[in-house]
């Protein structure tokens, strides 16, 4: 069977952007064969108001644009840490409501994968994560028309994705949940809305 193929993108406070990266990681973590990059993408900047400086540019809005910092940091530099790192800190923001924009919280994150929080964030200080995560932000708002989170990206088609259920456990629920979302995208593009009238148990 072919590798499969696909990126995902995320920012730390959507609780659907959680649940999907936690099924790919769990997916990863149990030998599902994909070929997955992680894409971080900022709300703060999609919410900005008409007239506003862009968040990327703007002091009072930086702080909200350090936990996705943190994440390229590790994916690029400790990318033995990165999936560890990416459902812990989900983890701490959805089930701890722990503040993502204090440099505590995340330094306690980092520590808890093994690294150096001192490194990380001087990483940040040179100024190459805002730029990587500006980039990367940008190019899927021009390529793919992206307006959220959680986005899969397959092919030269993207779709957001709310899923319900969190990794149950067993790893098989989570490879199945992804593969059938990423061959939908992939396959059966002329599906392009489904939404339920209500939520199921």
């Amino acid at each position: 069977m072919e590798t499969l193929k696909f990126n995902v993108n995320w920012d730390y406070r959507c609780p659907f952007a959680r649940i999907i990266n936690e099924h790919i990681v769990v997916g990863l973590q149990n030998g599902a064969d994909w070929e997955v990059s992680f894409i971080p993408f900022s709300l703060t900047e999609v919410h900005s108001e008409e007239g506003d400086p862009s968040s990327w540019e703007d002091p009072a809005k930086a702080d909200e644009l350090l936990a996705g910092q943190v994440g390229i940091v590790i994916k690029k530099v400790f990318p033995q840490a990165f999936n560890d790192f990416h459902v812990l800190l989900f983890s701490m923001r959805h089930d701890h409501g722990k503040d993502l924009r204090n440099l505590d919280v995340l330094g306690a994150a980092i520590s808890k994968v093994g690294l150096d929080p001192k490194t990380v964030f001087t990483e940040i200080e040179s100024g190459w994560p805002l730029e990587e995560y500006r980039q990367q932000h940008e190019e899927s708002v021009r390529t793919y028309s992206v307006f959220g989170v959680p986005t899969i990206f397959v092919g030269e088609r993207a779709a957001f994705v709310r899923l319900m259920k969190r990794a149950d456990g067993n790893p098989q629920t989570s490879i199945d949940y992804i593969e059938k979302i990423v061959d939908q995208i992939a396959n059966q593009p002329e599906i392009n809305e489904l939404k339920h009238t209500t939520i199921s148990n």
